[in-house]
């Protein structure tokens, strides 16, 4: 059977069971809607669309006290939002400046973390990492079911990656919308190439009726990401290319490019390994929400999900089925940090130039592109030398471009929405103008606005502001982007827990040219670029 016959059988096969499952869930909704009116419930209907086919969701809310979500359906394609529930934005400032067209519109539709009502039991479970563990968890993601893991950059909540039913669990429990695509985890750099068109053994490389420019572009891409794979896996970086046509289109939010990385995390690779296949694996948090580098954070955010959470600092003295209750005490529960690099791995794209070849044959044409799309540990320059090394530089672009898009943008790599890593309390960065070394001072209006604000800083930008806050936290005094960067979503989190909290406050990040290393300069475009996005890209000029 061809790969087309193969794939062709697969989707009639997803269609029917879809189509099973809508027919069950009218029938729900018909139960639901007669016990409704025999018990007086009210229903509120809120309606989803993807493509030209409604769905809608309807909760029932009965007397004040529990709660029931169920939905109807009226095709079996995937769900993206139509209306969103609101709450207030911020007070609007004259000061304000938006950096990109979305900036504001992503403020106006800030939503709750978590717009479900929660079922009324916890189903989330902490295990320990202990060998047997984690094999229980690999049979886990084997079988289809989600089970959380630490990373060297945050936890991740894991599902069989080539198992699109299992993949949809990961967009439901987080309530991601399936325009923002999912990474591939592998343990090996052959496991990743198989994913990508150009290096799979599946692919047809001999060229057949390909042009021989087109059959080179297809080499150099595979040279390319062999390259990069044996230079950078495993480890923080994530590598988007073409997919092989046998890749769900669900884990690439349809673009035909699929985003794969092999982690360091000694816990990660023995869970991919018990699992036997490739984990797509997103940071463990509701959307929207600031990433996740303790197990206590993923509990916070999924407790209603059906997730598994390994916890290494958990003990497994007389827990003879390894799985543990939450912590009652978080402030007394261990805080060992199981994520070292504390933000998410950088993101590049390789794309060949189909059909722009130069005319002049010389061996120095530019055949691609590789483009940095998220900021993390591995700079762009670090990248440029590993394709030195194999000569292979002369072939490709090498730049940056970072972008800021709305939640209906259907994008290539994941970490592109303005709206990104926020806290669940209003957050601003503060311009440059209101940083140390700048002529400022506090009027009377912005006291009683700073005491009821939690100041976020790096490198004691905004020190000045310290005794006037209702709290604060340096991410590194002395500017250090590499603590800073292993701190940043753990105080990010901190600032949600501090009671009276009106507002948030980070400093705006402009980096000087030459002044730190190149590894450096790269962490700090990462937390630059992480506290741009809790901020929702709007900086401000005054504490109003």
């Amino acid at each position: 059977m061809s790969n087309q016959q193969f794939a062709a059988l697969v989707a009639k096969m997803v269609k029917s069971k879809l189509d099973r499952a809508i027919n069950l869930v009218h029938r729900a909704h018909l139960i639901c809607m007669f016990i409704s009116i025999v018990s007086g419930s009210r229903f509120i209907a809120s309606s989803y669309r993807f493509g030209s086919r409604n769905f809608a969701f309807v909760d029932t809310i009965k007397h004040q006290s529990k709660s029931h979500r169920i939905f109807t359906a009226t095709s079996s394609q995937h769900l993206l939002p139509l209306h969103k529930n609101k709450r207030m934005p911020p007070q609007p400032n004259n000061s304000v400046n938006t950096i990109s067209s979305v900036s504001m519109s992503a403020i106006e539709e800030t939503k709750p973390i978590s717009s479900k009502i929660p079922p009324q039991t916890t189903k989330a479970k902490l295990l320990s990492a202990k060998p047997s563990s984690l094999q229980q968890c690999g049979e886990r993601i084997r079988s289809g079911n989600l089970v959380s893991f630490p990373t060297e950059t945050v936890y991740g909540l894991g599902c069989h990656a080539l198992d699109p039913i299992a993949v949809q669990k990961v967009f439901d429990a987080k309530e991601r919308p399936l325009s923002d695509p999912l990474i591939v985890h592998v343990t090996k750099s052959t496991d990743a190439l198989e994913l990508w068109e150009a290096s799979s053994s599946l692919s047809d490389n001999t060229g057949g009726d390909s042009s021989s420019a087109d059959n080179q572009q297809q080499q150099i891409e595979k040279q390319a990401l062999t390259t990069l794979t044996t230079s950078f896996f495993p480890g923080p970086l994530t590598i988007v290319a073409k997919a092989h046509p046998t890749i769900p289109q669900i884990l690439m939010a349809n673009t035909g490019y699929v985003a794969c990385r092999s982690p360091s995390h000694p816990i990660a690779r023995e869970l991919i390994n018990a699992a036997k296949v490739p984990i797509a694996a997103p940071s463990a948090n509701k959307f929207g929400h600031v990433s996740p580098t303790l197990a206590q954070h993923v509990y916070d955010d999924l407790k209603y999900e059906d997730v598994w959470i390994v916890d290494p600092t958990l003990g497994i003295v007389g827990n003879d089925d390894n799985v543990s209750p939450p912590p009652q005490d978080k402030d007394n529960a261990s805080e060992t940090a199981v994520c070292q690099v504390g933000v998410e791995s950088t993101v590049a794209k390789i794309e060949m130039n189909h059909g722009n070849n130069n005319d002049d044959g010389s061996s120095s044409q530019i055949l691609g592109s590789i483009t940095v799309l998220r900021h993390g540990a591995i700079s762009s320059q670090a990248i440029r030398d590993a394709l030195q090394k194999d000569d292979l530089l002369q072939y490709f672009d090498v730049s940056d471009s970072v972008k800021f898009t709305s939640e209906k943008t259907y994008n290539v790599a994941p970490g592109q929405t303005v709206k990104h890593y926020s806290p669940n309390v209003p957050c601003f960065m503060l311009g440059v103008s209101r940083q140390a070394g700048s002529d400022f001072t506090i009027n009377d209006e912005e006291l009683p606005i700073l005491s009821q604000s939690v100041i976020i800083d790096y490198g004691k930008r905004l020190e000045q502001y310290k005794k006037h806050a209702l709290a604060y936290r340096d991410l590194s005094s002395n500017g250090n982007p590499t603590i800073a960067a292993s701190n940043i979503f753990e105080t990010l989190r901190w600032s949600e827990t501090i009671d009276g909290a009106k507002r948030v406050y980070v400093p705006e990040i402009v980096l000087e040219v030459d002044s730190t290393t190149e590894d450096g300069r790269a962490l700090v475009l990462a937390v630059k670029d992480k506290l741009t996005r809790a901020a929702s890209a709007v900086v401000v000029d005054v504490f109003k």
